[in-house]
């Protein structure tokens, strides 16, 4: 005999815990075990007003940016529909039920403001590191270094120097019109983005060339744990520079430093040989090919 559903009235009051309806095995739950944002507050107090009416909480923020890279939601708009429709999303951002998401608008006002201004998410990064300090899955003997294309965008127009830029377009125009004199080659550009000038035009391998930048990391080799990170221009220069900034900050900031680095052959000049050998202590190793 063929079922029929039958439509209940709807009940006047539901009883319902969001806590119950996310499953133990959650990947949000077992971050959320490690994740500690109790000076996110005291580290952004000096940045907000006492006059104005109160914010966005940064604390709900920060955990909505953690549900977007854990997920791979990399649009703002796209994050902040998410987080309303998810009931996993609501519980780890501590917005219950009916608790409002904030509009996408409000993520990219305070990254240009105050996240910047303050270095809060240098600040967040450098906790997760000493987390991972804490827990023991840190070796600090080896450590690796190197650079990945952040693809800003393909090709579409170009000028060719920075005198046919508008400062007035955009902030990140305005910002490279104002310190492209501290870029770190004195090689001029062959193409600059009219949007974006700050990406390099580049390309890799047999590839389409794009603008895109430099994510340059700095990676512990016990368990692959990120010990620093620094965007640059896509250029060879920088990206060896860096690698001198990333170990000397986390000399500084975690007192690691490693007997071995791992690289490839760009980073293999003599001044940064030199540099390693005499500032570091770090003996370098060539992998010979089968030919030689």
């Amino acid at each position: 005999m063929m079922g029929e559903r039958r439509v209940k009235q709807e009940a006047l009051f539901y009883g319902f815990s969001l806590e119950r309806h996310v499953p133990d095995n959650h990947l949000l739950r077992q971050i959320d075990r490690f994740v500690d944002l109790s000076e996110v507050r005291a580290h952004l107090e000096p940045y907000y007003s006492e006059t104005v009416r109160p914010s966005i909480d940064p604390e709900l923020m920060i955990r909505m940016l953690i549900v977007g890279y854990c997920f791979g939601i990399r649009s703002e708009r796209r994050l902040c529909d998410e987080v309303h429709l998810n009931l996993a999303y609501r519980w780890f951002c501590r917005l219950g039920l009916d608790g409002d998401v904030p509009d996408h608008s409000t993520f990219s006002k305070n990254r240009h403001g105050r996240f910047r201004e303050s270095d809060l998410l240098r600040k967040l990064f450098e906790t997760v590191v000493a987390r991972c300090m804490k827990e023991g899955i840190v070796g600090g003997e080896a450590f690796a270094v190197d650079a990945s294309i952040i693809v800003d965008a393909y090709r579409r127009r170009g000028v060719a120097k920075v005198e046919d830029l508008d400062p007035t377009s955009n902030r990140a125009v305005a910002e490279y019109c104002r310190f492209w004199t501290m870029r770190p080659t004195p090689v001029e550009p062959k193409s600059i983005s009219p949007t974006d000038p700050a990406a390099r035009y580049t390309a890799a391998g047999n590839t389409p060339a794009v603008y895109a930048y430099s994510g340059n990391y700095l990676v512990d080799l016990k368990n692959a744990v990120i010990m620093d990170v620094e965007a640059t221009t896509a250029i060879r220069q920088a990206e060896v520079g860096v690698a001198k900034t990333m170990l000397d900050r986390t000399a500084e900031h975690f007192d690691v430093a490693p007997s071995r680095l791992v690289a490839n052959g760009g980073y293999g000049s003599t001044e940064m040989v030199g540099w390693l050998v005499d500032e570091r202590g770090i003996e370098p190793h060539q992998r010979c090919g089968r030919a030689s």
